[in-house]
């Protein structure tokens, strides 16, 4: 498990690159908020986490409990889905936005095209709405 990535993950570069093209300018896992987020806009009061189904347990088609060790991933993954649920809210609390795009809506069958997503996290940074979630569209 020490060769899995954390960060820098083909998701969330896709996403930066994008982001980044289309004149956005952010900070990368700032350490000093709450859950370190995937990408911070302090121009805009706004965090992105970049999700992977597997490790977020997601309701999707990327995500299948392993078959071995059962228990041992099933903890993991509640345990991450537990610091989930209390990065959000402490977020908000501290008066940032938060957006959570999932790697299923970046890749897999139900993928949404790179452009839509783009456009639609651009929208999101620019409105005034307090959350933001892209997933894939079969989910």
């Amino acid at each position: 498990m020490a060769g899995i990535r954390g960060k820098d993950t083909k998701p969330e570069m896709v996403l930066r690159k994008g982001l980044h093209a289309l004149g956005f300018r952010f900070r990368l896992h700032d350490r000093k908020l709450p859950g370190t987020p995937d990408m911070v806009f302090p121009k805009y009061r706004a965090v992105i986490f970049i999700h992977g189904c597997f490790w977020h347990g997601h309701d999707c088609h990327l995500f299948r409990l392993p078959g071995t060790r059962t228990e041992f991933w099933r903890s993991k993954i509640e345990r991450n889905r537990a610091v989930d649920a209390r990065t959000a809210p402490a977020l908000r609390n501290s008066g940032w936005r938060v957006g959570t795009v999932w790697e299923c809506a970046i890749r897999g069958r139900g993928r949404i095209p790179l452009e839509e997503i783009l456009e639609t996290c651009a929208s999101w940074l620019k409105s005034e709405a307090a959350e933001l979630e892209i997933r894939s569209s079969s989910t």
